[in-house]
């Protein structure tokens, strides 16, 4: 393909200024709203902005600038965040009536103000009481001790979370005796991790953003930047003027990546830019059915780039055999697509001599998640888009701390640099620390929440998160959270698993946040670049420790005696420690002041032909679609003739579980509606905002019908409101990600 500079008026959304009378964000409106709403504390937000390390998407920043672009890198995501920053800590004496706070949304529980004390509640008691760090971990030391480390689990959320602090936490759970510590990774990319570590040896981003200058073919696959990682918008603005053209393969029509208004940029802020050439409408679920028949089409075709391919990879013939016995009208069905839109896409990989496939959660959050990224990652070595510049393979990250997260060690499965455990890896890391590491994984998140359920977790430490909101089926999550003895949470603010009733006592420790974390921190962004953010000290957060502080003292009181081997006298030590654990990060020690950051394996791992697996070269692997899943069962004395659909989540206008709009600027829909196609509303004689209930086995929904462009047989809500209907026991087999889909049947109001 001869990329070609676009002019200015081919990218043109509209001659109407300003997108008058369409649906768009109102970037300078709300940049407004969100300067007022920290008027009290402006000198210290502009601090954060000016100074720290983006604490929204992974990106990644210094300051206001970035690696990519020239200019201001600056979104509404980080603004939106900023009031966990600026605001101060509120009276302890709002917690001590539990039952008043758990009518309180998440949104108003954020709103008190940031957590400054430690508090205890015991049970059978109204809320919690002030209590002293000294009182708190005397207790919690005494509690844990006796305790059998495979009893015990740790969750850490990416919420601004610094690889200084995933580090320590792992770290102090081994020395514990437990391989069950975990982070949120396991609820997003984890089957990418799965997949990657098998077919290119590596779980992370293989390129660079500057990469989408380069390259003649962006593909987003399940995946909404426009929503998730506004900035990038930014880069596509860009990467579209350069010549890239750019495909979304997605069970919704998500109008943020058909146009968008860039504000930073004079031109799209005025006229909007066009943002996609195609689209293709993939049923939920259908994406490996999609990716294995545009690989038939595309081998037959010859598509092979056979001298890479003999040269630097295994497995292609075997692959290649599987392939044969596919029938791409089937898949393509199965897929919700025709044939001909299969070719089509075919066509325009094919014609590609360089692509950078991107994909999220719309791919990762199904059973068949890892497979799926297998074969997205097989289209990849078909046409060699790995190693080169202007290629790659993109597990777009979400949240600015969760891409250190596994390299950090703060995995089940994995110690750090992501390497597996097994008595081998066990024993080198315990030659490095000191003490003996445990050789078996732990349990996963999705897991170890299920032995809290059977009554098998004695204690549970959570950093951050909140596992009610992220988690299907809350009611059971919050049924297991209940049953735990000895709960820990740590975090800025309070959330709504923090007030389920304890089984005998539960704590909540106020944290700082990463800017406030003494010493600065490090952030891994998603183009695998390591940057640190100094540390901005500021009064107004009461008694507020660093969480990997906060860590520290626990293993103090639990084995003051051996507290040595994991002892850390600041954050310098910790970065020292981690160069020597994880070769890759070889550099970070050196990481001080404002502005310093080393992009590890530089800005293509892998580079050339040679890749970081036991043979040096990338893997074919045989990924075909699945069985059909069964149905989730349908809730008792549902008519049989009732409309079934496939329900997908969407994240909306929203960061994670933290930032919720109560109306996407991007598609009007608010938290309360449900997206249904206009065949099937019609079919069902709905109207747009018609009062609807979703119902299953699992639990039932009330909202309201919003008619769009989504996959017909398919709806999608809002995360986290819908997952009240899904099931909390399907998963990725091999990565133990939840499903974030469900049956349910639709019934009028």
């Amino acid at each position: 393909m001869a990329r070609t500079r676009r002019s200015f008026r081919s990218l043109i959304h509209s001659f109407v200024p300003f997108g008058l009378n369409e649906r768009k964000p109102h970037h300078f409106l709300e940049m407004a709203k969100i300067a007022w709403a920290n008027r009290d504390n402006l000198p210290y937000a502009w601090k954060v902005l000016s100074k720290g390390v983006c604490d929204g998407c992974a990106l990644g920043t210094t300051g206001l600038k970035d690696w990519t672009l020239d200019g201001t890198h600056l979104c509404l995501v980080r603004l939106n965040l900023l009031r966990l920053n600026t605001m101060s800590a509120f009276p302890a004496e709002q917690m001590g009536d539990a039952a008043a706070l758990q009518r309180k949304s998440s949104k108003e529980l954020r709103e008190l103000g940031r957590l400054g004390w430690p508090l205890r509640r015991r049970k059978g008691e109204r809320g919690f009481t002030r209590v002293s760090f000294e009182e708190a971990f005397a207790d919690i030391g005494a509690r844990w001790r006796p305790l059998d480390p495979q009893r015990t689990a740790m969750f850490v959320t990416s919420r601004g979370v610094t690889n200084e602090v995933y580090y320590v936490a792992q770290k102090v759970m081994r020395w514990l005796g437990s391989n069950n510590v975990d982070n949120s990774a396991r609820l997003c990319h984890s089957p990418s991790t799965v997949a990657l570590k098998s077919t290119i040896g590596s779980a992370a981003t293989t390129c660079s953003y500057r990469d989408w200058y380069e390259t003649d073919l962006i593909v987003f696959l399940g995946s909404n930047p426009a929503n998730d990682q506004p900035v990038a918008m930014k880069y596509l603005d860009e990467a579209r003027r350069r010549g890239a053209r750019v495909v979304n393969v997605n069970a919704c029509r998500e109008p943020g990546m058909e146009r968008y208004w860039v504000p930073s940029t004079p031109g799209s802020a005025l006229f909007g830019t066009k943002m996609s050439d195609r689209h293709l409408l993939v049923k939920v679920g259908g994406d490996l059915a999609l990716l294995t028949a545009v690989a038939k089409v595309m081998v037959a075709k010859g598509g092979a780039k056979r001298d890479f391919i003999e040269q630097a990879t295994t497995g292609f013939e075997e692959w290649r055999a599987s392939l044969a016995a596919q029938s791409v009208p089937e898949l393509a069905a199965r897929a919700g697509l025709t044939v001909a839109e299969v070719e089509a896409f075919a066509a325009e990989l094919l014609t590609a001599e360089r692509a950078i496939l991107v994909w999220s959660m719309g791919i990762t959050h199904h059973t068949d998640g890892a497979d799926a990224v297998k074969a997205i990652a097989n289209l990849a070595l078909l046409r060699e888009w790995v190693g080169r510049p202007g290629c790659g393979l993109m597990p777009i990250r979400g949240h600015s701390g969760v891409q250190g997260g596994a390299e950090m060690g703060a995995y089940s499965s994995a110690l750090p640099g992501g390497v597996p455990i097994d008595a081998g890896s066990a024993r080198r890391f315990g030659e490095l620390w000191g003490f003996d590491v445990p050789t078996t994984p732990g349990l996963a998140t999705p897991d170890y929440l299920d032995a809290a359920a059977r009554g098998e977790l004695d204690a549970f430490y959570c950093i951050g998160g909140n596992l009610l909101e992220t988690m299907p089926d809350p009611a059971a999550v919050a049924a297991a959270l209940a049953k735990v003895p000895l709960r820990i949470h740590t975090d800025l603010v309070v959330t709504s698993q923090m007030l389920v009733p304890p089984a005998d006592v539960a704590y909540v420790l106020p944290a700082r946040t990463r800017y406030e974390q003494r010493g600065g921190g490090t952030e891994t962004s998603t183009e695998r670049r390591v940057i640190f953010s100094p540390e901005l000290p500021r009064a107004g957060i009461g008694e507020a420790r660093s969480e990997w502080e906060l860590l520290l003292d626990l293993a103090r009181a639990v084995h003051p005696d051996r507290f040595a081997q994991v002892d850390f006298a600041d954050g310098a030590a910790i970065r020292a420690e981690i160069e020597r654990a994880v070769p890759l990060y070889r550099g970070i020690a050196a990481l001080a002041q404002q502005g310093d950051s080393f992009q590890y394996g530089g800005a293509h791992y892998p580079s050339g032909r040679a890749f970081p697996t036991a043979d040096g070269k990338a893997h074919f692997v045989v990924a075909l679609p699945h069985p059909e899943p069964a149905p989730t069962a349908r809730a008792a004395g549902v008519a049989a003739d009732a409309p079934t659909f496939r329900l997908a989540t969407r994240r909306g206008k929203q960061f994670n579980s933290m930032i919720q709009q109560e109306v996407d600027p991007l598609n009007g829909a608010a938290r309360d509606h449900i997206l249904i196609a206009a065949v099937d509303a019609q079919r069902l004689g709905l109207r747009h905002d018609q009062a609807i209930e979703l119902m299953n086995a699992i639990g039932r929904f009330r909202g309201r019908a919003f008619i769009a462009e989504v996959a017909p047989g398919t709806l999608q809500g809002h995360w986290p409101e819908v997952n009240v209907l899904l099931p909390g026991d399907l998963r990725e087999p091999l990565s133990r990600v939840p499903d974030y889909n469900a049956d349910v049947t639709l019934h009028r109001v």
